[in-house]
């Protein structure tokens, strides 16, 4: 009963803060202020994973930061277990874009708020023209030193299956000329279809070497299927 009560806080707090600071934003921007929208989904993220530590005693540790970007253009390629990995890079990278479907965009009041925030939206039905729409909008927020979020997988994989790595981030890589920075994720025992299992303990997040070599696709793909389903960080519960 207590683990019940705990997630059904935690899930209270977070959908109740996503609609309040939803609101506010769309009251107090004309949904093109990219740095108004993007800092409310910051200051967003933050709380709610502040709120996942106080109500579920469930924190964040991060390996690799040496690979964590400063500032400026980069292209992260990170896994995708739960809701979890979309609020983290809003939390640690000053200037995130996220690549995501473009069925997001319509949710009512948060929705809109996506594309304002410099995020890119995808048409997966679209084909050639959707891709080509997706390059040349990764391009514009590089251009303005933006971090590119994509996840690759192209929905969430919970822990302990197996994804398949999808090709757009060879695209993204060639028509940016970006290092592809792989990002695991270990959070399926706390956040994923059977929401809060076990806790508390502490969710993983590791940056990898950065992928240099982006002209070899099928060592690209290769790699992160290798860094997302066969490298295991240890998440003990405590």
């Amino acid at each position: 009963m207590m683990l019940f009560l705990r997630s059904a806080a935690f899930n209270a707090i977070m959908f109740g803060a996503c609609f309040g600071f939803s609101l506010w934003a769309r009251l107090t921007s004309r949904l093109k202020e990219n740095a108004y929208a993007l800092r409310m989904g910051q200051i967003w993220a933050r709380f709610t994973l502040r709120a996942l530590k106080a109500c579920c005693n469930i924190g964040v540790e991060l390996h690799g930061a040496q690979f964590l970007p400063a500032g400026g253009p980069a292209l992260i390629a990170a896994q995708h277990q739960s809701a979890f990995d979309t609020l983290f890079w809003l939390t640690v990278l000053p200037g995130p874009a996220y690549v995501l479907k473009q069925e997001l965009t319509k949710i009512p009041i948060f929705g809109p708020l996506l594309p304002a925030s410099g995020f890119i939206a995808v048409d997966r039905d679209g084909g050639a023209p959707a891709l080509r729409r997706m390059l040349a909008e990764c391009r514009a927020a590089i251009a303005l030193g933006r971090q590119i979020v994509i996840f690759p997988e192209g929905t969430r994989v919970p822990a302990g299956e197996r994804g398949t790595v999808q090709p757009g981030v060879l695209a993204l890589a060639r028509v940016l000329k970006l290092a592809v920075i792989p990002a695991s994720t270990n959070s399926g025992r706390f956040w994923g279809r059977k929401s809060f299992k076990k806790f508390p303990g502490t969710i993983s997040v590791t940056l990898h070497q950065p992928i240099t070599n982006t002209e070899d696709d099928r060592g690209l793909l290769a790699a992160l299927e290798r860094i997302y389903y066969e490298t295991s960080v240890d998440n003990s519960v405590c």
